[in-house]
């Protein structure tokens, strides 16, 4: 049967006109067509959405954290209710109270251009998410939060590789919001190929640099704006004066959560050569201590599926076979059961530029710990490579720390820690080349959901146009090139 063809709601673009058969279409249709009806959601709309939506989250709270669960084969309870639920709802909390003042029109600055000038937040439309499968929950609502403050329509792609969370997502939303307001598609990967070809008003896709490159190219046949979440190797760099045992403790918190399968945990260690045995000797008791047994730990996650549990093994064997030391950290010297994706911390030495471990972004409990000569030489190795989603700098000298991250480009940083600049609400997340583009949270994704249009009002006194009712004056080329050489000065 063919696809029913929706009433246009604008000519339609090139792109659109190529994917008729394109079976989520209707559904964008059907958002646009409410657009146009019901006109743009006021602020009260938005904030009584996303009341429900915190409520629909603390009704959902053991639900969600059962699906992660079966779709990981284990997960900590602990990491998904606190990355997941707490996190959704905390970034809820802040927003729902602003949106009032955040949404107002703004006078540009005094003394900026003409006065009478105005900068308006409109929403860009309908808005489509892509989520991520290692967060499945909360890379779904951060952005779904940041697209209903803005006062867009959305639809979502979970991803398909957590196909149990996915299905509690659709029906819990579904529950809430009409499919004109926020509609979830589920499916593979046919389905995110069809759901990323669809001719948005923007788009964001959470992932792999790849797959990200894929789905740039596809939103840009329609023109689409794209916000992009990637992620790349996260250094961490460890001055020679920073104690190892709080560098180890603080660098496991970012690597140990999720196993590793996290867009910013901290990917690689540089350190100077002569203190890398001392980290390796911190870093085993760090691991020890918070995780004593990996068999039957209720902490410990798995690897999410066979697919990655054997890209990572892959990872281990490729870095031995080139020369590389590997110690994996077993404190009690299990064997781990045949079905359980588990695989114990691992620390790498020796490596060299020419392992996959340093060349791929490695998602999983690996840490290779590459020694330098100085740390000019680290600094250097980190600038010379593609830009990362974060960066991890461990100093006590202050401006020395304020110097390195003017220095460096990254999506963000910690200094003496990881991963936590992701909680704070009030700053922006995101990439910056192979790791994103744009970014999000809080106001920043209010702002990146938002058209900012420009709107200058006249006085009925004046008007610049009322200058060119006449001839220019004799001097007029004159006073402007005074005005030049005064501006230029």
């Amino acid at each position: 049967m063919s696809t029913p063809q929706p009433t246009s709601i604008r000519p339609p673009r090139l792109a659109e006109v190529e994917t008729r058969i394109n079976p989520y279409l209707p559904i964008l249709e059907k958002q646009r067509r409410a657009l146009r009806e019901q006109g743009f959601p006021d602020v009260g709309r938005r904030v009584a959405a996303l009341e429900a939506l915190a409520r629909a989250i603390g009704a959902y709270a053991d639900e969600l954290v059962q699906a992660v669960q079966a779709d990981f084969g284990h997960r900590s309870p602990h990491e998904t209710l606190a990355s997941e639920v707490l996190g959704a709802l905390a970034e809820i909390r802040l927003t729902k109270g602003k949106i009032k003042g955040w949404a107002k029109p703004k006078r540009p600055p005094l003394f900026s251009g003409l006065p009478g000038g105005r900068i308006y937040y409109q929403p860009k439309g309908v808005v489509g998410i892509m989520g991520a499968w290692n967060y499945p929950v909360m890379l779904v609502l951060s952005p779904l939060i940041g697209a209903i403050s803005a006062g867009n329509h959305v639809m979502i792609k979970p991803p398909d590789m957590t196909p149990r969370t996915a299905e509690v997502l659709q029906r819990m939303l579904g529950q809430i919001f009409d499919e004109s307001y926020v509609a979830v598609i589920t499916g593979d990967v046919q389905a995110a190929i069809d759901f990323s070809a669809l001719p948005f008003d923007h788009l964001m896709y959470t992932g792999n640099t790849e797959i990200g490159r894929r789905v740039m190219m596809a939103a840009a046949r329609n023109l689409t704006p794209v916000t992009l979440e990637l992620g790349g190797k996260s250094p961490s760099v460890i001055t020679d004066d920073y104690p190892l045992d709080k560098a180890a403790a603080r660098i496991l918190l970012g690597k140990g959560v999720n196993a590793g399968q996290t867009c910013i945990a901290p990917d690689y260690v540089l350190i100077s050569r002569h203190r890398q045995q001392a980290f390796v000797e911190a870093w085993t008791k760090a691991v020890s201590q918070r995780y004593p047994t990996l068999a039957d730990n209720p902490d410990v996650t798995w690897i999410v599926n066979e697919r990655h549990f054997n890209r990572i093994q892959a990872l281990i064997e490729d870095a031995r076979a080139k020369g590389a030391q590997v110690l994996q950290i077993n404190p009690a010297q299990e064997t781990i059961p045949a079905g359980k994706r588990i695989i114990p911390m691992t620390v790498i030495t020796e490596v060299s530029d020419d392992m996959r471990v340093m060349q791929e972004e490695i998602f999983g409990p690996i840490l290779p710990i590459r020694a330098v000569d100085s740390m000019p030489e680290a600094l250097a190795y980190v600038k010379d490579r593609p830009r990362p989603l974060a960066l991890y700098y461990f100093d006590e000298d202050r401006a020395r720390a304020e110097q390195v991250m003017a220095e460096t480009i990254s999506g963000g940083a910690c200094v003496n820690d990881t991963v936590v600049h992701l909680a704070n609400f009030n700053m922006p997340f995101g990439g910056s080349g192979d790791s994103g583009a744009g970014a999000y949270h809080g106001f920043w994704g209010f702002s990146e959901f938002s058209h900012k249009k420009s709107v200058q009002f006249q006085s009925r006194w004046f008007s610049p146009g009322e200058w060119v009712t006449k001839p220019y004056p004799a001097k007029a080329y004159d006073y402007m090139k005074r005005a030049v050489a005064f501006l230029s000065r």
